[in-house]
């Protein structure tokens, strides 16, 4: 029976192959903890009397100690605004330096306040992670004209009518900066469209177009006819003198900050062929072999995912979105979601070396552009599938983590540092994956010589069945036949294990419960 079980499952989960991540820098050299990232920040995140770069460094020891392992911060590059988040990113190689855009200082803080904290964080063996917005540019410091044509937004290698000449903001010459750290000065030329011609003060998608325009690129996603445009000025990757500059400021970002990788934002929208040489020739320029790198492919289908994972060569782990959807359906579905589909259709159930996984980020949460916030009465179950479970990089939100005004809950924060616990000491080894019903399901981890494994059951029957109680027979290996397990989360409750190692092991509905093997009092 169990040998069909297990079968079973390995159909459903898949077995996992030799991590691809390994490949790459999941956090300090020669570190024998569980790795883990953390999203540092959110959308509308600020803190009341420190720069966010300060509240960073402050929680440094406080994230070591919780087994953090790397930190992505948000793009730290001048903004179009003063309070823009970098994503409306101005100038890549302005860190908070320089008098542009209305302040010296970015959203985030200044660059002594940005390098501080690397420095600290280093300090405390935790790696960086930059997030890169290599995409687009908004916030020029001057209009110039040019012949551009309108194209359909939802299928942008249709016309919308003839070419004309417009003008738009396509001149960045940063007069702030004066040519510090780089010359470069971006104008129409380096760009493949715009979304706002300001002769005709009129909105739209419009390609430029005359002498030395290629239009679109033809290696970027398909959404859409071409998804090469996704928003303000975009950048033509394949100009010789765009390509050098990004090349170079890669490097230089990694020197400056220490950091030892990159989230890549946006990177449907962005030549593949570019971005892969941009990885790769910048990991080779760095002297880092592992230099780690993460993508944002958004999309829940697994299908169109695959063909990018198998486009970068290994050299890019990627956001599992679908497993975020799936995890989003459980919520929402409540008791009527089968627990046992939660990996299905899912970059870990396929690919778990190339998967980083998360639970919610800044883009999900209500309201935002890509809403599909995972509900709180969920939340805690999903953080025990990416942090204890033995496949994907997993990756925890700020906004699950500390208090915030758009998506705080006392509760489930408290859980997921419980989680993080036992991520940190217990969840080691090969996976055993089993299943009670639909609404119940668990797995043991096996531990190692040099750590120990758990025992984990979670729950999403309806919260009036709370007093329920799952019971599910687990075997946790004949090496632990005959000692106790105690509860985890709860600090209460003790399975007796038999010689063979098996358990009956207890959850109550809508919960998680990790069971720990009882060290002996002396």
């Amino acid at each position: 029976m169990f040998s069909m079980l297990k079968a079973w499952f390995s159909n459903v989960f898949g077995e996992p192959p030799v991590p691809a991540l390994n490949k790459m820098r999941l956090g300090p050299e020669g570190a024998t903890q569980n790795p883990l990232m953390i999203q540092f920040f959110t959308w509308d995140a600020l803190h009341d009397n420190l720069s966010w770069w300060k509240h960073v460094e402050a929680e440094i020891p406080r994230l070591s100690e919780l087994g953090v392992t790397q930190i992505w911060l948000p793009p730290p590059n001048k903004a179009a605004e003063p309070h823009g988040r970098g994503y409306d990113a101005y100038d890549l190689w302005d860190l908070g330096e320089f008098n542009q855009r209305g302040a010296v200082k970015t959203r985030w803080g200044t660059r002594e306040d940005l390098l501080s904290a690397c420095k600290t964080a280093r300090e405390h063996g935790i790696d960086i992670l930059i997030d890169a917005v290599l995409n687009h540019k908004l916030g020029a410091d001057a209009v110039e004209t040019f012949s551009a044509i309108p194209v359909q937004s939802e299928n942008r290698l249709k016309d919308a009518g003839p070419a004309r000449e417009i003008q738009g903001w396509t001149d960045f010459h940063f007069p702030g900066r004066a040519e510090k750290y780089s010359a470069f000065r971006w104008t129409q030329a380096h760009f493949t469209g715009v979304d706002w011609d300001d002769r005709g003060k009129a909105n739209g998608i419009f390609r430029l177009v005359g002498p030395g325009h290629k239009g679109w690129s033809r290696h970027v996603d398909s959404e859409l006819g071409n998804y090469d445009f996704l928003l303000g000025i975009d950048i033509d990757h394949r100009h010789p003198a765009v390509r050098e500059d990004l090349l170079s400021w890669g490097k230089w970002i990694l020197e400056t900050t220490g950091a030892s990788g990159f989230r890549l934002d946006a990177i449907k929208h962005i030549d593949k062929k570019f971005l892969l040489h941009w990885i790769q020739s910048t990991r080779a320029s760095c002297g880092n072999p592992r230099m780690f790198a993460v993508s944002e492919y958004w999309s829940g289908n697994l299908k169109l995912i695959l063909p990018y994972i198998k486009a970068f060569k290994g050299e890019t782990a990627f956001f599992d979105v679908p497993l975020h959807m799936n995890f989003n359906q459980a919520s929402r579905q409540r008791a009527r979601y089968d627990l046992r589909n939660l990996l299905r259709g899912t970059i870990v159930q396929v690919k778990p070396g190339d998967a980083v996984t998360f639970v919610d980020n800044h883009d999900t949460v209500e309201g935002k552009s890509l809403e599909s916030w995972v509900e709180s009465h969920f939340k805690v179950q999903a953080y025990s599938i990416i942090l204890l479970r033995g496949s994907g990089y997993p990756c925890v939100f700020y906004g699950d983590l500390y208090p915030n005004k758009e998506c705080y809950n006392e509760e489930v924060a408290r859980n997921v540092k419980l989680l993080m616990d036992a991520r940190k000491m217990f969840a080691y080894g090969d996976t055993e994956d089993y299943s009670s019903d639909r609404n119940c399901i668990g797995f043991v981890r096996r531990g190692t010589a040099t750590h120990p494994g758990c025992a984990v059951i979670l729950s999403n029957k309806q919260e009036g069945s709370r007093s329920y109680v799952h019971e599910l027979r687990m075997n946790v290996g004949k090496e632990n036949g005959g000692s106790t397990y105690r509860s985890f989360m709860t600090q209460h409750g003790r399975v007796e294990i038999d010689a063979e190692g098996w358990g009956t092991f207890s959850c109550f509905a809508n919960h998680v419960q990790v069971w720990v093997k009882l060290e002996r009092e002396a």
